[in-house]
């Protein structure tokens, strides 16, 4: 039976709400620790995986050893002394025992081992390399260690405590659906699920995953909406007969090179700007440029998958074909001017997550 819910995640900032600078300054500076001791364990994990997977290729010199990776107690020729999810979260505490909550690593884990399992044929075929963590890895976490989540005395924004670490979240002119959505929460309307705190220059951030209902819209299954990914447009989607460009060249490309001559331009001129706080001062105007460029390709391609759902709903297509989509992402890896200037796969997972949202089916070809 196909699922009727799906879950979608909210980038939402967060102050650490109190008065109180101390408290403040140790607050954000266990959460930087906790991402130091991920980021480690993150590649332990990985690493660890990796050897238990292929461990039979270290014993290419003996003909006489028969060995399983499975727990001896339960498989017979095993070598493990627990079951293999068990081991790197064995390894991780032994490690890192009351340095970061066991939560985070648990569901450190239980993450990272799921997306092991779902790319390890890739990794044997060489079509893909083992994973690479980073210093900036997000933190995760239970929604069940989320406690006292309510409104906040301005009526605007939510408190809530997490690993006894009082948070505010800073909403802003709110624009989308995140106090409604948080208001559901609270009401019990919406569950929260697993989700992460991400630190980015400075700045906290919840990435908040929420499970909600797939919108119900009335759709056909023998329709299906044919799109292909270019360069030229952006989008082109054909059902049936009807046919629809969305976006076109000058208007996506010749303006994301427009910021990139901009950003030529500046970086000429970087030597000539006044100094005083080093290298970060005299290149911010060259990074102001680079942040514009970002937003603007999000924007852009927020609005061509919205475009491209809209038009299968008004035609009731029940599956979205993309066509010849991974041969273009391969030609696209060798064209350093495509790499650079065409974002496949941000278009592709973007499409993937709206048309999830409506109930629709994508296949990529």
């Amino acid at each position: 039976m196909e699922n009727s819910t799906t879950v979608v995640t909210r980038k939402i900032q967060l102050v650490i709400d109190s008065e109180d600078r101390e408290v403040v300054k140790h607050a954000i500076d266990q959460l930087y620790n906790w991402q130091w001791i991920c980021f480690r364990a993150a590649n332990m994990i990985m690493s660890h995986h990796f050897v238990q997977e292929r461990v039979k290729d270290f014993f290419y010199l003996t003909e006489d050893i028969k060995l399983k990776i499975a727990d001896e107690k339960k498989e017979a020729n095993g070598i493990l002394k627990s079951s293999r999810q068990n081991t790197t979260y064995r390894l991780l505490s032994n490690h890192f025992k009351g340095q970061i909550p066991a939560n985070i690593l648990s569901n450190l884990n239980n993450t990272l081992i799921s997306n092991f399992n779902k790319e390890k044929d890739a990794y044997w075929k060489g079509e893909k390399s083992l994973r690479n963590y980073k210093r900036n890895i997000p933190l995760p976490f239970g929604a069940e260690v989320i406690s006292k989540l309510t409104r906040a005395v301005d009526n605007k924004n939510f408190t809530f405590r997490l690993f006894q670490i009082p948070f505010r979240t800073y909403l802003g002119k709110d624009r989308s659906d995140k106090k409604a959505m948080f208001d559901k929460v609270i009401s019990g309307a919406l569950k929260l699920c697993a989700s992460h705190i991400q630190l980015d220059k400075g700045k906290i951030f919840l990435l908040a995953a929420i499970r909600i209902e797939k919108e119900h819209h009335v759709l056909d299954p023998t329709i299906i909406a044919e799109a292909s990914l270019s360069i030229e447009h952006p989008v082109t989607v054909k059902v049936g007969s009807q046919e629809y460009a969305i976006g076109n060249k000058e208007e996506f490309l010749h303006r994301r090179l427009a910021i990139q001559s901009a950003v030529n331009r500046v970086k000429k001129a970087v030597h000539f700007n006044s100094g005083g706080h080093g290298r970060k001062k005299k290149m911010k105007c060259v990074e102001d440029y680079r942040h514009m460029e970002r937003r603007y390709v999000e924007q852009k391609l927020h609005v061509y998958s919205k475009m491209l759902i809209d038009f299968c709903l008004k035609n009731q297509a029940a599956t979205l074909l993309l066509v010849n989509q991974q041969e273009k992402e391969e030609i696209a890896r060798e064209d350093h001017y495509l790499l650079q200037n065409w974002s496949y796969y941000s278009l592709k997972a973007k499409i993937s997550y709206k048309a999830a949202k409506a109930g629709i089916q994508v296949i990529v070809e």
